[in-house]
């Protein structure tokens, strides 16, 4: 078989992502803070991207994308330099105006000399949990030695206040004995948090028992040999090994309860991130309207200079022309796809809004079975597109704010026909548990059971599976006594 070379030409056709589709579906998947952040920057790198200022007519926005070349008939308008020719009348009585306002009030003078701090000086700063013990430390007058020991013991606590390193290992780093070691670490056990440079949850809370004057007591005995039943809450146990009853062991347990078992907490730097809602859903004289979250986005549009220099002819060098026009290209696909996102999440909401009435009326107990393919057959869109416009995406609803993805659940077929979605059930689990009595609380089993006579048929494991979701421990953990 002989091997030659031959030319071809073939015609075929292919699907071909253009850069504003690709830069459409990269923005539609974005959070909100995303978006943001991807504005700013290509702010930052496009000179032919601009914000439009506040207060600026909703009618000048309209020329935003307006990139062609065919703009000629654009006219500047010509403004006359403002000019003063008022004259000084010759009437006034100077004498009598200046003995009025004039007249010498409280003056006071300070040096530039004088050595004050600056106000850009002072930076708000929440103090940390090392720095707040190195404080404490140095208080205590330490020599060379027993710092070097101390910042090794302060620089390996966690965020919750442990001891990360045992004794050997600080003692080896340090080059001291390790019962200097263990007498430096007692003198940080007893700073403030208490409950500090403890190595476990035992002698984290014993340290607090000390500082309490709580030593030798039940509630050390049930924090030394008996922190497995507590967590059980296996009583019975605890009162026949300790041979106490009832009343003192709960009494015991009621003060181990106030102890804190992570002291680190409260120097956290964690800062709470709050939900930013992409979408409002109010209802106002019984029909829901839907607003889009439009606070601190930035509003933007072409630069007119670059706009004018390639619209009015304007001599420019074929380099400098071709990046002008692919910069005006980009400004104005970014304007367009930032458009088509705000629309396409309005659309998918209507949507959701229109499957899901009897929630936003009812609360989530009333929430339908649904998912992308209802949506994406409503307003004619692939379920691929309903997916990213969902992601990270939150709305403001009369029931809270909820993650569009939570509208879309899967559905569990009720004994005699019909169907409920899974966060409904979820919900209903949630309000059983929370209607039970804390002495006696149900079982899966027994919730099952419960959902069984609601014509809500599913099995214990589901039961525990969406408990678990809820975060809400099993039977023998919620028994109070």
């Amino acid at each position: 078989m002989a091997l030659e070379l031959r030319l071809q030409l073939k015609l075929t056709q292919q699907l071909i992502m253009t850069p504003q589709l690709q830069m459409a579906i990269k923005l539609l998947q974005l959070s909100r803070l995303e978006l943001m952040d991807t504005i700013r920057a290509e702010l930052e790198e496009n000179p032919a991207l601009e914000e439009v200022p506040e207060g600026t007519p909703a009618e000048q926005l309209g020329e935003q994308t307006d990139t062609s070349a065919g703009d000629s008939a654009e006219t500047k308008e010509v403004t006359k330099e403002v000019t003063i020719e008022e004259k000084l009348r010759e009437d006034i009585d100077w004498s009598n105006y200046l003995d009025e306002y004039n007249t010498p009030g409280r003056v006071h003078y300070e040096s530039e000399e004088r050595d004050t701090p600056k106000f850009e000086a002072f930076i708000a700063q929440k103090e940390s949990l090392n720095g707040h013990m190195l404080w404490q430390f140095l208080m205590t007058k330490p020599n060379r030695e027993e710092e070097k020991i101390a910042s090794l013991l302060i620089g390996n606590l966690n965020k919750d206040g442990y001891l990360q390193a045992s004794t050997e290992e600080i003692a080896y780093t340090s080059g001291s004995p390790t019962e200097k070691v263990e007498e430096i670490l007692a003198l940080i056990q007893s700073f403030d948090p208490i409950g500090v440079a403890a190595r476990d949850l035992r002698e984290c809370l014993l340290i607090q028992a000390d500082h309490l004057g709580l030593a030798d007591t039940i509630i050390t005995d049930i924090i030394k040999n008996h922190l497995s039943e507590l967590e059980k809450k296996n009583y019975k146990v605890i009162c026949k090994t300790l041979k106490k009853s009832m009343d003192e062991v709960v009494s015991a347990i009621n003060v181990i309860k106030i102890m804190e078992p992570k002291p680190g907490r409260q120097f956290s730097d964690e800062t709470p991130q709050y939900i930013n809602p992409d979408i409002y859903v109010y209802k106002i004289e019984n029909e829901f309207v839907i607003m889009l979250n439009d606070d601190g986005m930035p509003k933007l549009r072409v630069n007119s200079f670059y706009k004018n220099s390639i619209s009015r002819g304007k001599k420019v060098s074929g380099e400098a022309q071709d990046y002008i026009q692919e910069k005006m290209r980009s400004a104005a696909w970014l304007i367009k796809s930032i458009h088509q996102r705000q629309k396409t999440i309005y659309r998918v909401m209507e949507s959701i809004l229109r499957h899901q009435q009897e929630f936003f009326d009812k609360g989530i107990v009333h929430l339908k079975p649904m998912v992308l393919r209802d949506v994406a057959q409503d307003i004619g869109m692939h379920e691929s597109t309903i997916s990213r416009v969902t992601t990270n995406k939150y709305a403001f609803t009369p029931q809270g704010i909820f993650e569009l993805k939570y509208f879309f659940n899967s559905s569990i077929r009720r004994m005699h026909g019909g169907a409920i979605a899974s966060a409904s059930v979820q919900e209903k689990i949630r309000q059983i548990i929370s209607g039970e009595n804390p002495q006696k609380p149900y079982s899966d089993d027994k919730i099952a059971q419960i959902l069984k006579n609601e014509e809500i048929h599913i099995a214990r494991r589901t039961v525990a599976k969406y408990r678990e979701i809820l975060k809400i421990l099993p039977s023998n953990k919620r028994k109070q006594i």
